[in-house]
């Protein structure tokens, strides 16, 4: 059996690379491991808006009681609102249902802890190999009579949620005026109630999931439609997030995107004048812009850098003590706030810096120069053997004697689909079409 997990959990093309069947084994791997040292535990599950999101939530919940646990379904719900209720509530693990930014027809099964936090890999590896057991002969204890586990429905508890995400913002956002878009996903309840709650004049925008229109042309990934509806409506700021509402992006009032970095930079700043970023440091990844480096150095700050992913981000953070990193996908961590990406935690972050500073959400663009960035996906039969192939060497090492000292390169495969990234950053923006497209080229060529 290939491995399951991913850089982000178990994903796949619902009923196709993730069955139910798998779910069911995930579910029920979940409890033999989690329920080995008690008699009585519970798992909560959560879930984005996706069509296939109720059968996999079923499937996993079927598991987990034939094995003894007792499942809390939360319904919709945003992912780090799984990791906030999991520890809130003492459960032994939750898992949410959610291919996050993905188009609908991809589905996913990730982890947390009942600390909170995604799952290390050696936890991970361990219920991959009771998931092949099972497949192979499952000679696990089933459950009987009144020790079977239990299904709870509580999508109340998105509540206590949304209290403390409000909490986590000192500031009040009265007279504001915020265009919030939901990407039809997992926040088209609780961020509504959020900004409400601090009196935000809000417009929201894809806020009527059906089942197939989670990120399509919308949210995070697409932000020309809140582009135009900030300008339209005159706001303040636009908010966008990503389908399981992990992630963050923003419009300022003209229109420009706010990205990642721009947040990390601005917050960082902030805190640094506070007091509170602790050793004066954040940690990103190879995917942050030269410029996002520049602005932090030149206001005293350090960067560490991580491989691609906000699970590496966060290994950092807490091994070194720091308190701010993330990625320029959206992905941002506060870890005085929380214990995982919260892209609800990071809008208030950037809403109270904009209320606190008097400044607009252009400031937060203007407060570091980007650098153009190119980036270009190559869907490939395979993604096995690239880093050996000597002419997808020679590509990338003409590309980089191109740009010279001005820019760099980076080529990555894709953790969750079947992709390799492209990604090019140097001061002109033509060049860097020609060098990507060059190297995307003989990338399809060599891989398929």
């Amino acid at each position: 059996m290939t491995r399951l997990f991913g850089t982000d959990g178990v994903r796949g093309e619902a009923n196709k690379g993730l069955t139910a069947e798998l779910a069911y084994k995930l579910g029920r791997a979940a409890a033999i491991y989690f329920g080995k040292k008690a008699d009585t535990f519970r798992i909560l599950i959560g879930r984005d808006t996706r069509i296939s999101g109720a059968m996999f939530e079923s499937a996993l919940a079927a598991g987990i009681c034939s094995a003894g646990g007792d499942v809390i379904i939360t319904g919709i719900i945003p992912t780090p609102a799984v990791a906030y209720l999991s520890k809130k509530y003492q459960a032994k693990a939750g898992i949410v249902i959610s291919a996050s930014h993905n188009p609908f027809h991809d589905n996913g099964i990730k982890f947390f802890g009942g600390d909170g936090y995604k799952l290390p890999d050696e936890v991970e590896d361990e219920l991959e190999d009771i998931v092949r057991k099972i497949t192979e002969q499952d000679t696990y204890t089933r459950t009987v009579g009144a020790d079977i586990g239990t299904i709870a429905y509580r999508h109340d508890l998105i509540h206590d949620y949304i209290d403390y995400v409000t909490a986590t913002c000192k500031v009040r956002l009265d007279g504001l005026k915020i265009v919030l878009d939901c990407a039809n996903g997992a926040a088209y309840e609780a961020m509504p109630a959020v900004l409400r709650n601090l009196g935000a004049e809000l417009i929201v925008i894809n806020d009527s999931p059906d089942g197939v229109n989670i990120n399509a042309d919308c949210g995070s990934t697409h932000l020309a439609n809140l582009q135009q509806e900030v300008l339209s409506h005159n706001a303040a700021i636009g908010i966008a997030h990503d389908g399981d509402a992990d992630r963050c992006l923003c419009v300022d009032e003209k229109g420009r995107i706010i990205d990642g970095d721009h947040i990390i930079v601005a917050c960082a700043l902030a805190m640094q004048k506070a007091g509170t970023l602790k050793n004066d440091t954040v940690v990103s990844t190879v995917m942050a812009n030269i410029g996002f480096h520049k602005a932090l150095e030149g206001h005293g700050c350090k960067v560490e850098i991580t491989a691609v992913g906000d699970r590496y981000v966060l290994e950092n953070m807490l091994k070194n003590g720091y308190n701010l990193g993330g990625e320029q996908s959206g992905h941002v961590i506060f870890s005085d706030f929380a214990t995982t990406g919260d892209g609800l935690i990071t809008a208030l972050q950037v809403l109270s810096y904009i209320v606190d500073s008097k400044f607009k959400a252009s400031s937060i663009v203007d407060g570091m120069i980007s650098y153009p960035q190119l980036l270009v996906n190559v869907r490939v039969a395979s993604k096995d053997g690239w880093q050996d192939n000597a002419a997808i060497k020679a590509a990338i090492d003409k590309g980089e004697w191109r740009l010279g000292c001005d820019g760099r390169i980076l080529v990555r495969p894709s953790g969750t689909e079947p992709l390799i990234r492209v990604m090019a950053e140097g001061p002109d923006q033509n060049q860097l079409e020609m060098i990507c497209q060059a190297i995307a080229a003989v990338i399809k060529e060599q891989q398929g």
